[in-house]
């Protein structure tokens, strides 16, 4: 059975904030918010105290991984931490917010957990910590779906960590390969200059597709990045698994790279904005504007979800097409939204919206509505 997560549980209450029947605790089940995430989020909304929002992971073994969340989940509410976190027998995961005034003691919390001492805090690059609203650790089978099924796959054997003035260092020569390990719709907006996009809709499809890609570059220096270091440190062992020689990753991601190129007013090499997991869907990098509305094609980078309940498709719009449809991806949702709500209430019964973000390959956005089942999964 796994250690306790700290030698010394915190003592439990509910933060003050929360009010009565915030979170359920037994010795049997998964501790969980019992207030609506609608309260909540008014909540967090309408409180002045300062918040930051941090990210953080490492890959190590965890052996019971119900126990170690609840733990976690126990001490971590004391701090009035909100966000969401997974839990694998491979590690952890973890994009969250939090008071200002508590860091240090998170720093502790974690120092004490087994595997977790001196964790990197990623700390947002522009932010007001209203990023989350409730605490969500779910237990997962991968802390990253990397669709690896080979049993020799060794996390242990990954790439050479870079900090923000090695990879300067190393990208000012025209032989190093920069890879992005991100999805289509996260490099759209912004990426580090020359960086090669993975042509891919998942992770577990850029990791083949890279080696794929890269196969007569087995000898080449190859730098690879994410958001925050936990997929290009995946990406780096994969890479090494198959043979290649000189791989690198960017210790701590893109955030932890502007962080650090700001602090010691070195060249950022980033241009654009980084796509964020939470509310704030982006923070902005650098003022270059290198993506484009998907309705009327202006330069724009503003991510955004159609308000049509029945999509919610991830997108960008410009604030002249968020007028003109009503925050909607398009005419068809614009229509649905005006329909009775009964109507469509009854019209969303058993839709999928499924990984529901615009495909650039598309020549138009097209919504999930009902009766288009061909549309439901994505596009």
């Amino acid at each position: 059975m796994v250690q306790p997560a700290t030698a010394r549980l915190l003592k439990f209450s509910p933060p003050p904030w929360a009010g009565e029947g915030q979170i359920s605790d037994t010795s049997q089940m998964a501790l969980h918010n019992r207030v609506s995430r609608k309260e909540l989020k008014e909540r967090i909304q309408n409180d002045p105290t300062p918040r930051t929002t941090i990210s953080f992971y490492r890959y190590f073994r965890i052996e019971d991984t119900a126990v170690f969340r609840n733990d976690l989940y126990r001490q971590l509410s004391e701090l009035q931490v909100l966000g969401r976190i997974y839990i694998a027998h491979e590690g952890i995961n973890a994009q969250v917010s939090m008071p200002t005034a508590r860091l240090d003691t998170l720093r502790e919390l974690l120092n004490g957990i087994p595997h977790l001492k001196d964790l990197r805090l990623n700390i947002a690059v522009h932010d007001d910590g209203k990023s989350f609203y409730v605490l969500d650790i779910k237990v997962r089978d991968k802390i990253v779906a990397d669709g690896i099924t080979d049993p020799e796959f060794d996390m242990e054997n990954k790439g050479r960590y870079v900090n923000a003035e090695e990879f300067n260092q190393l990208t000012a020569s025209p032989d190093t390969i920069v890879i992005d390990m991100r999805n289509h719709y996260e490099y759209e907006v912004g990426h580090f200059k020359n960086a090669i996009e993975i042509p891919s809709d998942t992770f577990r499809e850029q990791l083949p597709a890279a080696v794929n890609l890269m196969k007569d570059k087995k000898d080449q220096n190859i730098i690879m990045y994410c958001t925050g270091g936990i997929r290009c440190e995946k990406a780096s062992a994969f890479m090494l698994h198959h043979g290649f020689k000189n791989v690198f990753h960017l210790e701590g991601g893109i955030i932890h790279y502007s962080n650090q190129a700001r602090e010691k007013n070195l060249e950022n090499k980033f241009i654009g904005k980084n796509f964020v997991f939470d509310e704030r869907l982006g923070e902005r990098i650098t003022e270059d504007i290198i993506a484009h509305c998907h309705q009327c094609g202006q330069p724009c980078d503003t991510h955004v979800n159609c308000v049509n309940d029945a999509c919610h498709l991830l997108f960008i719009q410009c604030e002249s097409c968020k007028e003109q449809f009503e925050a909607c991806c398009s005419q068809e949702c614009q229509d649905f939204i005006h329909l009775p709500e009964d109507q469509q209430k009854a019209l969303r019964k058993g839709i999928d919206k499924g990984q529901n973000i615009f495909n650039k390959s598309r020549s138009r956005i097209r919504p999930i509505l009902p009766g288009k089942n061909d549309q439901k999964k994505g596009f």
